[in-house]
C-alpha cells in the first residue's frame, strides 16, 4: 500500500476493496463509489480494470444515478434497462406517450425531465427547428455505425447536415383483429371503419393520435395519409363522428384490450400486432391494401435534458447489436440496422407482420411534418374526442 493512500484515502484499504466489491457486483453506483473512495483514488483504480464499465464514457462522466426515458407502450425490453443499470448504476425511469403531439406540447412547456426520448422520422424537422432537441456528438456514441444502416428509415435524422436523432427501428401502422370473434373480411381501412359500425360494434379501438385516426380515415376516403385540404378533412371528420358511438375506446395502448377480448378490432404497430400474435395467434395483423402509414422512430436529446451524460449512455448502450437485437427480439419492431438483422432469428426475420412483403409496403405513406402542427388536424381530433 502507497504512502499517498495512506495518507490521503478516506477509507481503509479493506473497506476500499468492499466498495470496489460492491460495484462490480451492481449493487452501489458509480457516484456512491466515487464519493466515498474519493475522485483521485477511484480514477486510479478504474484506470487499472478495464471492463468495469461497458464503454470509456461510461467511466469518463459522472451518470448520475437515475435517468428518464421518454417512449411508446410496450416498446422495450424491461431486461434491456436492468443490464443498463447493472453496467453503469444509472437507473431508467420510462415515461410512456402515445402520440408525438403529445411529446411535442411537454417539450413545448419545458420541464419535462427526459434524458432521452422516442420521436417519429416526420417530427425531426420541426423538433429541431423549435430548437428543442440537440445535434447529436455521434462521437459519444461509438456503437453507431451508420454505414450498416438502411437509409430508406433513417435519412430525416438529419437536418440541415446535423445529426438530431438516431434510428431505434422501423414499422407500420396496421389492423390488428381477433379472428375468433370478426368474421368479416378486415382488409383494407375502408372495411376497418365498415366492420367497426357493424360486426365489431362496440370492440373496436382507433389512436388517441391525430396522425393515424385521420390519416388512416383520410385513406378509407380515398385520400393521402397527410392530407390537410379542408375539404378532405371534412369528409375525414364526417366519418369519425360516425363511427365514434360504435368504438369500445380512443387509446394508443390497446394491448389489454385485446388481449383480454373486451376490443376485437384495433389500429396497431407492427411492434404490437406481432407481440399479439405471438401470444395469442387468432388476433392477426393486416397492412391496408387501400394504403396507411410506414413509419421510423429515432431515439434524441432534448436541449433540456438535465442528464445529457446518461442519455448518450444509454443511447450508445441501445446501439450495440448485441443489446439491439434482444429488444428487436422482445418489441417485435423491424430493425435498421444490417448488424442486428443478422443477428435476428429465421422466425423473426421470416415473419410478414415483422418485415412484409415490398408489395404490402408500396401503398403505404411516411407521416409529413406538416401534420404535426397543422391546426385544422388538431382541432378535427380535439372535435372527434369530445364528441
Amino acid at each position: 500500500m502507497s504512502k499517498w493512500f495512506r495518507e490521503n484515502s478516506p477509507i481503509s484499504a479493506h473497506d476500499l476493496t468492499e466498495e470496489f466489491m460492491r460495484l462490480k457486483r451492481g449493487s452501489v453506483t458509480r457516484r456512491h463509489f466515487l464519493g466515498v473512495t474519493g475522485l483521485g483514488l477511484a480514477a486510479a483504480v478504474l484506470a487499472r480494470q478495464p471492463g468495469l464499465f461497458t464503454s470509456e464514457a461510461y467511466a469518463q462522466e459522472d451518470l448520475g444515478s437515475t435517468m428518464s426515458l421518454a417512449t411508446w407502450p410496450n416498446y422495450h425490453d424491461p431486461a434491456s434497462f436492468e443490464a443498463f443499470t447493472a453496467a453503469t448504476g444509472v437507473a431508467v425511469e420510462v415515461n410512456v406517450f402515445g402520440s408525438n403531439e403529445e411529446m411535442l406540447a411537454k417539450l413545448q412547456a419545458g420541464g419535462t425531465g427526459w434524458d432521452l426520448f422516442v420521436p417519429t422520422n416526420y417530427t425531426i424537422s420541426t423538433y429541431a427547428g423549435l430548437g428543442l432537441i440537440d445535434p447529436l456528438d455521434v462521437s459519444k456514441v461509438p456503437n453507431f455505425d451508420p454505414k450498416t444502416q438502411n437509409t430508406r428509415f433513417t435519412n430525416e435524422g438529419t437536418v440541415d447536415g446535423k445529426v438530431y436523432a438516431l434510428p431505434k427501428n422501423w414499422g407500420t401502422t396496421g389492423i390488428a383483429f381477433n379472428s375468433d370473434k370478426v368474421k368479416s373480411k378486415v382488409t383494407s381501412w375502408k372495411e376497418f371503419f365498415e366492420v367497426a359500425m357493424t360486426e365489431a360494434d362496440g370492440r373496436a379501438m382507433v389512436h388517441d393520435y391525430q396522425l393515424t385516426t385521420i390519416g388512416n380515415a383520410l385513406v378509407s376516403l380515398g385520400f393521402s395519409f397527410n392530407s390537410v385540404k379542408p375539404e378532405e378533412l371534412a369528409k375525414a371528420e364526417e366519418l369519425l363522428i360516425k363511427v365514434k358511438p360504435h368504438l369500445y375506446a380512443i387509446n394508443s395502448d390497446y394491448q389489454p384490450s385485446m388481449r383480454a377480448t373486451d376490443a376485437w378490432m384495433t389500429m396497431c404497430w407492427t411492434n404490437d400486432g406481432a407481440q399479439l400474435n405471438r401470444d395469442i395467434p387468432e388476433i392477426q395483423f393486416v397492412l391496408g391494401s387501400d394504403g396507411g402509414e410506414i413509419w421510423s422512430d429515432f431515439y434524441a436529446i432534448p436541449k433540456s435534458a438535465a442528464n445529457k451524460p446518461a442519455g448518450y449512455a444509454l443511447l450508445n448502450f441501445l446501439m450495440d447489436p448485441q443489446n439491439a437485437v434482444k429488444e428487436h427480439v422482445a418489441n417485435g419492431a423491424p430493425t435498421t440496422d444490417s448488424r442486428v438483422i443478422s443477428l435476428l432469428p429465421a422466425e423473426i426475420t421470416g415473419n410478414k407482420i415483422v418485415y412484409p412483403d415490398e408489395a404490402a409496403l408500396t401503398p403505404l405513406e411516411f407521416g409529413a411534418a406538416v401534420t404535426l402542427t397543422d391546426p385544422a388536424r388538431a382541432e378535427l381530433m380535439a372535435r372527434f374526442k369530445s364528441a
